[in-house]
């Protein structure tokens, strides 16, 4: 066992334990240079009859979390293999397991649930769209870590793998009896997304219904069969996640999430009522198809009253005083004709028009499914043009609008990268593919610079980060984009350099280089300041008293007057 104080490669200060397991112990840990805490996993080599095994399975884990980067998912940060022990330093994620929550408190409210739901929806959603398909494989509630602020967090990717796609079947079985899809134990072929989504039905049950499934009687019922008052539109999705024929399953992670949000639109009444109101629809719908037989005239009249409900609904979102509903309406165009850009566009352009990207207007897009969704797909089939254009505006939506500033940029990425892609052969768009090129490595900085400071491996990392902020600086000088992306470029170069100064100093960024930006970000402040009302210029006010810090920053570092 690691002895409290002990200081591990020279970096990390082991604090107090913080768990135990069969095979190894979780440390807290602290790197006193960098101020931060991690949590560091020692497995003992002494307790293992077969370490060579477990070290390869260990490595396996590590290799495939450095790969990733989400929200809800750990980050690892180092791996130390020493005569002794195998360390593994990871993300320090402070709450309890879910499976603690259960004991402790037994089924938890639906709503709180369909929300843990959404958000390990939207990190499965993120591992099965890696260019390899990452499956879980073992999702339950002791894998899944509740934070404070009602984040959760999916640990222990042991049992994950990459997904080959000429692979017949998985090389062993694995998962945990009870929560695992029948496909894990053999004779169904490999796993895939649709396991992942038969284990999360598998905990959603056991988390909303105080049950575990691998305790008797075994089976996965109704969750109303436990308590009445649970949702039967819930109890729908449960059901069908938990399917045995994975045809039958959801077969997306996306497809899912978009259930869990409208669970209440399935209810029981509500699907009556829906059913009602298809009726009428459903006879005239047999009737257009009837008269269809008569010829192509009544097809291109189909076209035709196509063009028109999409018209209408672009029209009424125009005219709409609600914000969401107009995009939801614009939505609604969409579905209809997946192949036009002026709806996506449209929505776009209402999602930030009052200056934030909000979690409702994420939800409208994330019915789409950057990579999975059949209205994104043929739309980049059929227009690739419009289609690069809706992910150049939606990596602006995530970059410079998105409520959550922790998480902006890493979504935004995936967005730049794809507008990238589309407009790599089209000359007009020079413009936008540099941008997108700039956005791509400066997320790609953020994304690993935590890291390669306690490894110390990012010497030169802001020397290439600086000259990225300035060339983004440059592109949008010469054309400008909308008046509040450009303040928030300049917030960024503030900022990064009252943070980065001593690092850009080392990086050989000349300090007169940092003090012409500035300057000219103070000039470009001065006129814009005129005429500028309300929330314009008080962003102006604090971005110039970051200004002054930065200046401030420079001289102490630089050791010059200016």
């Amino acid at each position: 066992m690691l002895k409290i104080g002990s200081v591990i490669d020279g970096k990390y200060k082991i604090l107090n334990a913080i768990g135990h397991g069969g095979m190894s112990n979780v440390y807290l840990a602290i790197n006193e240079k960098a101020n931060k805490p991690w949590a560091v996993k020692e497995v003992r080599k002494s307790v293992s009859r077969d370490f060579d095994l477990l070290r390869q399975s260990l490595i396996m884990e590590t290799d495939l979390l450095k790969k990733l980067s989400h929200p809800n998912l750990p980050s690892i940060i180092d791996v130390i293999d020493s005569d002794e022990n195998f360390l593994i330093v990871m993300d320090y994620i402070e709450g309890n397991t879910l499976e603690r929550l259960l004991a402790e408190e037994g089924a938890q409210p639906q709503e709180q649930v369909a929300d843990w739901a959404l958000q390990l929806c939207d990190v499965l959603d993120y591992l099965h769209t890696r260019p390899v398909p990452v499956i879980y494989r073992d999702m339950k509630p002791s894998n899944i870590m509740l934070k404070s602020d009602g984040r959760v967090v999916l640990i222990d990717f042991g049992t994950a793998r990459e997904f080959k796609e000429k692979n017949v079947a998985d090389t062993v079985c694995l998962g945990t009896k009870g929560y695992a899809a029948p496909e894990q134990f053999g004779g169904m072929g490999q796993t895939d997304a649709r396991t992942d989504i038969y284990c999360l039905g598998t905990t959603l049950y056991h988390l909303v219904t105080g049950h575990n499934p691998a305790e008797p009687p075994y089976e996965i019922c109704p969750i109303t069969r436990w308590n009445e008052q649970l949702s039967t539109g819930l109890a729908r999705i449960i059901a069908k996640c938990t399917r045995q024929n994975p045809d039958e399953r959801y077969q997306t992670a996306g497809e899912l999430r978009y259930d869990l949000a409208h669970y209440h639109d399935l209810e029981t009444q509500a699907q009556r009522r829906y059913r009602g109101r298809l009726g009428l629809f459903g006879a005239a719908a047999a009737l257009a198809l009837l008269c269809a037989a008569g010829g192509m005239g009544f097809s291109a009249a189909a076209g035709r009253e196509q063009g028109d409900a999409y018209r209408n609904f672009i029209q009424m979102a125009a005219m709409s005083p609600d914000s969401d509903a107009a995009c939801r309406l614009y939505m609604d165009a969409v579905a209809v004709d997946a192949e036009r850009g002026e709806a996506y566009h449209a929505f776009y352009k209402k999602a930030v028009e009052d200056g934030i990207f909000s979690d409702a207007e994420e939800e409208m897009v994330l019915r789409l499914g950057i990579s999975t969704n059949k209205y994104l797909q043929q739309f980049q089939k059929r227009n690739p043009k419009a289609y690069a254009d809706f992910c150049y505006e939606m990596g602006n939506a995530y970059w410079y609008y998105y409520e959550h500033e922790e998480n902006r940029q890493s979504r935004a990425v995936s967005w730049f990268q794809s507008a990238m892609n589309g407009y790599a052969d089209d000359d007009t768009k020079t413009a936008e593919y540099q941008r997108c090129r700039l956005y791509v490595e400066l997320g790609t900085f953020y994304k690993n610079v935590i890291a390669a400071q306690i490894d110390g491996t990012d010497a030169t990392l802001y020397g290439a980060y600086w000259h990225s902020l300035t060339e983004l600086k440059a592109l949008n000088d010469a054309q400008p984009d909308r008046e509040i992306i450009t303040l928030r470029i300049y917030r960024e170069i503030a900022s990064r350099v009252v943070e980065y100064a001593g690092y850009f100093r080392e990086d050989g960024v000349a300090h007169g280089e940092i003090v012409s930006v500035l300057g000219e970000i103070e000039e470009d402040l001065q006129e814009m300041e005129q005429g500028a009302t309300g929330a314009v210029r008080k962003e102006i006010e604090s971005i110039r008293w970051i200004i002054d810090g930065a200046h401030k920053m420079v001289r102490a570092t630089y050791k010059t007057k200016y």
